[in-house]
């Protein structure tokens, strides 16, 4: 076994590695961070237990005949000993990683080489080596390419503008799609977002979020005719419990068929799902009693018509897991695989030439959380609770602190606004607030009593005080004075339905909450609702310590690039521990301890 090389010696002259430490490790790193396996637990394999210098950098190896007698060859002012440099070199990703072994001691190096096995044992042998790894690589490359971006990662639309234009072109301009939060703005509101993000990024990527409205279909509707008219090539549906003829006719009014006969989709549809028979819909060719009833209405051609039997409604689903605002709450780890059989059923059946891909949403807030999705087979993840917290969210500054405080356990269940007389719930943040709590007696209420006048005098004192802050006869003129402007017809309807009038009073208070906490409604701050998964608590656990514990330091764009790295450098970690590298709790942590933005300017 040769010695090893002292730094700035002959055979280190020259070389083109930067001085990244002598073999000597870090004095100042922890004891007995290396860990043998015990023997019983690996059959027929041989168990290396290096001697521990007093200066210990957390690596060591167990192995098995087919490591011996690899070398490498390459200067030694190459090879990393102290803890410090060895995991910027585990960062380094866009280079091959090589874990050597000299004399007694295991270092890691990106340069060198490794020459042919001749058979004999090598001087400095290589225990374990990787090739580069690119952040591409992660998730499924038809995604890029099909939406010309840069990475598997997309954020969800945030209902109110939260998912904001800024947010949006931020993505956008890094080559990251971003989903706009149309749901509950009004048509003029949501045409101008659309003209100042095609203006600043006319050729993408950018996608605009399709909310259902079960209880109001003319909203859809108003939603996909602006779609259509400024050409959005690209939208997150999401809330559907089925299809309908808006989501329909925007996917079948954008297909046509090219110059090589193929069948051109240009209004691609990402659909947002948590439920087998809901996915199972869109991952199917639109029924034919639909486009029967928009052929008839001449709102799509013959030949769109024919097209859209042939295609499946959506190129993309994301399965939802437990997320913030809308969601049934289910757990990842089930939800996703059962989402991926359903499409390779589908798949069967169909044959479609560009099957769907499947990707994943709710809880994805860490590198780990990332990881565990695209090793579970996600074409690519979302976020979504944790943008919230970020500088181009359309959210007050009052409730990024409150996101940025929050823990798993601070969020709970509490009655939607679009969808209260169904008795849907959303999940929201409870820390810092009563709208959770007030928002589900409201529909105690609603369930309990016919009418207000139903309702006992002391119950609704305390609505006129705690709760709505003015008489329940204010509260519905305010609500009438809406109503005749934007839905006369409902306002009609609730005028001779007292069960309706309640349930619009009552919503009227669950609308205002979530716009009271998206412009920082003074006075109002007990009533702010902020929809929110418990990703956000792991995401504040991740950067307690690091710059972005910091709201005004989190930006969207250094999000995606953090966890995106972060999943990167945690897979070729869980890859030398899977060969039989033990490493130190040391290198299993990926922090974000600088912005990314910084490095780009």
């Amino acid at each position: 076994m040769a010695k090893a090389t002292p730094l700035g010696s002959a055979d280190a002259a020259g070389s083109s590695c930067a001085t990244s430490g002598s073999i000597n490790a870090n004095p100042n790193m922890p004891q007995g961070g290396m860990q043998c396996y015990p023997q019983s637990q690996i059959p027929n394999m041989n168990i290396t237990n290096l001697p521990l210098n007093k200066q210990n950098n957390g690596l060591g190896y167990y192995t098995s005949s087919s490591n011996q007698h690899r070398g490498w060859k390459g200067s030694l002012a190459c090879v990393s000993f102290d803890p410090t440099d060895i995991r910027d070199k585990l960062q380094t990703l866009n280079k091959p990683c090589y874990i050597v072994k000299v004399e007694d001691q295991i270092g890691v190096t990106n340069d060198g080489y490794c020459p042919l096995d001749n058979g004999k044992k090598a001087q400095i042998e290589v225990l374990f080596d990787l090739p580069p790894l690119s952040i591409k690589q992660l998730g499924d490359p038809n995604f890029l390419s099909f939406h010309n971006v840069k990475y598997a990662y997309t954020t969800g639309a945030m209902a109110g503008g939260i998912a904001s234009e800024e947010m949006i072109i931020a993505l956008g301009k890094a080559k990251i799609l971003g989903s706009f939060g149309a749901g509950g703005l009004t048509p003029e509101r949501l045409e101008a977002a659309i003209n100042r993000i095609q203006q600043a990024l006319p050729n993408g990527p950018y996608a605009f979020n399709l909310i259902h409205s079960p209880n109001d279909l003319a909203i859809e509707r108003k939603a996909v005719d602006l779609y259509l008219k400024h050409r959005v090539r690209t939208v997150e549906a999401s809330a559907f419990l089925d299809l309908t003829p808006n989501i329909v006719y925007y996917r079948a009014a954008g297909l046509s068929v090219n110059s090589a006969s193929e069948i051109e989709i240009k209004n691609k549809v990402i659909a947002k799902i948590s439920r087998r028979e809901v996915a199972s819909k869109f991952m199917q060719p639109a029924p034919l009693k639909i486009l029967k009833q928009l052929l008839e209405q001449g709102l799509i051609t013959e030949s769109q018509a024919t097209l859209a039997a042939k295609v499946p409604i959506a190129d993309d689903i994301t399965a939802e897991a437990d997320s913030g605002g809308h969601t049934d709450n289910r757990p990842l780890v089930c939800l996703l695989p059962s989402i991926i059989a359903l499409r390779d059923e589908i798949q069967a059946k169909y044959n479609y030439k560009k099957p769907i891909r499947v990707g994943v949403a709710g809880g994805i807030a860490t590198p780990q959380s990332a990881l565990a999705a695209f090793m579970m087979g996600a074409a690519y993840v979302v976020t979504g609770s944790i943008n919230q917290s970020c500088i181009e969210a359309g959210t007050s500054p009052h409730t990024k602190k409150l996101l940025a405080q929050a823990a798993m356990a601070d969020v709970m269940m509490a009655p939607a606004a679009d969808m209260f007389e169904m008795g849907v719930k959303l999940q929201v943040l409870k820390r810092g607030t009563m709208f959770p709590m007030r928002a589900q007696k409201l529909y105690e209420i609603y369930r309990n009593y016919n009418s207000i006048e139903d309702i006992p005098t002391v119950e609704r004192e305390k609505l006129e005080k705690q709760v709505f802050r003015q008489t329940i006869d204010e509260a519905w003129k305010a609500t009438v004075d809406y109503l005749s402007q934007k839905n006369p017809q409902k306002l009609q309807k609730a005028n001779s339905n007292p069960k309706m009038k309640m349930a619009l009073i009552f919503r009227r208070y669950l609308g205002l909450s979530s716009r009271w906490s998206n412009s920082g409604e003074k006075g109002r701050e007990v009533d702010y609702q902020i929809w929110c998964g418990p990703a956000m608590g792991s995401f504040n656990d991740w950067v307690r310590n690091s710059y972005l514990a910091e709201p005004n330091n989190r930006r969207v764009v250094d999000v995606a690039n953090h966890i995106m790295k972060g999943t990167a450098y945690l897979y070729r970690i869980q890859n030398l521990k899977i060969q039989g590298l033990q490493l130190s709790d040391y290198y299993t942590q990926y922090v974000p301890n600088f912005s990314t933005l910084e490095l780009q300017h």
